[in-house]
């Protein structure tokens, strides 16, 4: 069940991007979200056959929305060093797809629920964690943002649902990989999984 509130907290960080002002963190995943959940509440597009065009509306969104390099650089940690910068961009294109091939049909099976924005606390001038919560007819799901300020915009770089960052459980995958890997490695895992369907 867990699995599933990852991808609706996923739904969230699609959303966080808006020009910096004052309280803009949660100000930007609040005013934000509506755009996510318009595609997701869309009439049209709820039918089976809308499935691929749903998703290349949410595309465009996290396109903007998420800092991928920041979120690739945070989950390699030091061995983000160990990667040459072909490997780097490689590298940030295969993770997209394979948080994708997890998360996408669990953020498409959205039912409204409803997400409360509770509080942000800013880290830093560039850093701060934005604090929600979705409501289901039988329980709360903790969501805590960590978003960065990059060239005038919010980012999201990492989503922690119910203490489990996602971040940190993709770190803990990969440098096993690479404690026994090299990056062309690791990179070749990411493109055979990529491709298995």
């Amino acid at each position: 069940m867990k699995i599933r509130f990852v991808g609706l907290g996923l739904v969230i960080i699609f959303l966080c991007s808006s020009p910096a002002h004052a309280g803009a963190p949660l100000d930007t995943v609040q005013v934000n979200s509506n755009k996510v959940l318009d595609v997701l509440r869309d009439p049209k597009l709820k039918p089976a056959s809308a499935k691929e065009i749903k998703k290349k509306k949410l595309e465009v969104i996290y396109a903007e929305m998420f800092d991928e390099v920041e979120l690739s650089r945070r989950t390699l940690a030091r061995n983000w060093n160990k990667l040459n910068d072909a490997q780097r961009k490689e590298f940030v294109h295969l993770y997209h797809q394979v948080l994708e091939k997890a998360y996408a049909d669990k953020i498409l099976s959205y039912t409204d629920e409803k997400i409360v924005f509770d509080r942000e606390a800013v880290i830093s001038a560039n850093m701060a964690e934005v604090y929600t919560r979705i409501i289901t007819s039988s329980k709360e799901i903790p969501i805590m943002y960590r978003v960065i300020l990059n060239d005038g915009t919010w980012r999201v770089y990492d989503v922690v649902v119910e203490n489990v960052s996602l971040v940190q459980n993709y770190r803990t995958q990969f440098n096993e990989i690479l404690a026994k890997n090299t990056p062309e490695q690791l990179l070749e895992i990411l493109r055979k999984k990529v491709k298995a369907s």
